[in-house]
């Protein structure tokens, strides 16, 4: 593998640096560097990060290879910056047993576009009745350490617990999607005064807000860890917060599209922005925004649901829920979170880096931009301003909000091991 010298970059947006890459580490960093023979990439203005963790991607493989494959899934996340994702478990068949994660773990070693951690399921087929083999998940070639039921929740309280006292014998998480569903039936977007007006049912913040509360002081009895999918409303922040203020061992992820649009886009009826949870308030919005830069919120994840075009080119109550969102999400976080002032380039490696490696346990990845680390990469450029075309999406799927829309910044090089996965914007 060749030498590459990035020169001039701005390492988590301090000080120009040059990056000298050897094989599948760094070699050396700092400024006047110079290595014989080395491909060089003028990155003058840019931002230099550890590689993107995404600890929240719906591959859809196996069984939905019409929404997306590993392999599409993951050139769409090396495009966004990505060097590692964790696959959920949702897939047909579900990711329940060792050897369906052995088998989305060993179809990403083949893509490698990135690193591929699959997700096992908590319960037996999604149903919420019997624990899956989640010993046998971890023990198994793939590494198991995150569980989750996402896309329903785990709604039995001695399942949670069960779950929660299992995966504390090896340091598990259980990433619970915060869904009462009895509080749900029939919900088809946030409650509130939009829903109102357009005679939709409404999917009430309460609903989200009491699985959590549950879930944390069970984390505590347990003395087990608990991470929260995609938080969505300024009630359940204010319960982590007070979780964390308690010591109780919690974490908690925010979507890009939860930190950028609200419920009033459903008055479109277009059901691109139909999602679960749902898009709430501005209110809500500003709160998600703040917690984030304050650590309540742990990260960023994107959780990319890919879903075909006529499962969303239809009628809003028959549409499926979700959004794709790996190469988008970096843009989105700069819109909100740098442009804003409310997190400087270190804060967004650490959301969307370090922390998600930390939380899933990726080995080689969240790693600091010095000498003997993994060359695990992202380089950006923040001055870029471009429309979102889905049409350039490396994704199978283009069911995005963000069409037509224009977003700052553009990932033009990722890294996995030294090894350029994306070179000037282009998959290479």
């Amino acid at each position: 593998m060749s030498k590459i010298l990035i020169r001039g970059a701005k390492v988590l947006g301090g000080e120009a640096q040059d990056v000298l890459i050897d094989g599948e580490i760094i070699a050396e960093t700092g400024t006047g560097l110079s290595a014989e023979g080395a491909q060089v990439i003028e990155a003058g203005g840019q931002v230099l990060l550890p590689g993107l963790v995404d600890l929240h991607t719906h591959l859809r493989e196996p069984g939905r290879e019409d929404s997306e494959t590993v392999l599409t899934g993951t050139r769409a996340a090396a495009s966004g910056g990505y060097t590692a994702v964790f696959a959920m478990a949702n897939t047909f068949p579900v990711a329940d047993t060792a050897g369906v994660v052995e088998q989305v773990y060993r179809l990403g070693k083949e893509a490698g576009y990135c690193d591929v951690q699959p997700i096992g399921a908590v319960t037996v087929g999604l149903e919420g009745k019997k624990l899956a083999e989640l010993g046998a998940m971890h023990d198994s070639a793939a590494g198991v350490t995150v569980f989750s039921d996402d896309g329903k929740c785990v709604d039995d309280a001695v399942i949670m617990r069960r779950a929660l006292e299992y995966v504390k014998a090896f340091g598990g998480v259980i990433a619970q999607h915060a869904q009462e569903p009895r509080l749900t039936e029939g919900a088809q977007m946030n409650e509130g005064v939009v829903s109102a007006e357009l005679g939709l049912g409404g999917w009430p913040a309460v609903a989200e807000e009491s699985i959590i509360a549950r879930d944390v002081l069970l984390a505590e009895h347990v003395g087990s860890r608990v991470h929260i999918c995609h938080l969505s409303t300024a009630g359940s922040v204010e319960i982590v917060r007070w979780a964390k203020s308690r010591g109780i061992d919690v974490t908690a992820e925010v979507t890009p599209h939860h930190l950028l649009l609200t419920d009033e886009l459903v008055r479109s009826y277009n059901p691109v922005y139909k999602v679960n949870p749902p898009l709430r308030t501005e209110r809500d919005v500003m709160a998600l925004r703040e917690a984030l830069a304050d650590g309540t919120i742990d990260i960023v994840a994107t959780d990319h649901a890919p879903h075909p075009h006529e499962d969303k080119d239809c009628e809003w109550a028959a549409a499926a829920m979700g959004m794709v969102g790996l190469e988008t999400a970096l843009s989105v976080v700069q819109q909100t979170m740098v442009e804003t002032g409310l997190l400087d380039w270190a804060g967004v490696a650490d959301r969307m880096s370090v922390t998600p490696a930390r939380i899933g346990g990726a080995k080689g990845h969240g790693r600091p931009v010095s000498a003997g680390e993994p060359a695990n990469l992202t380089l950006v450029d923040p001055a870029y301003r471009g429309v979102v075309n889905p049409a350039d999406f490396a994704s199978r799927s283009r069911n995005t909000p963000y069409e037509g829309r224009e977003l700052p910044g553009r990932v033009t090089h990722t890294f996995l091991r030294g090894r350029a996965t994306l070179v000037d914007g282009k998959l290479a």
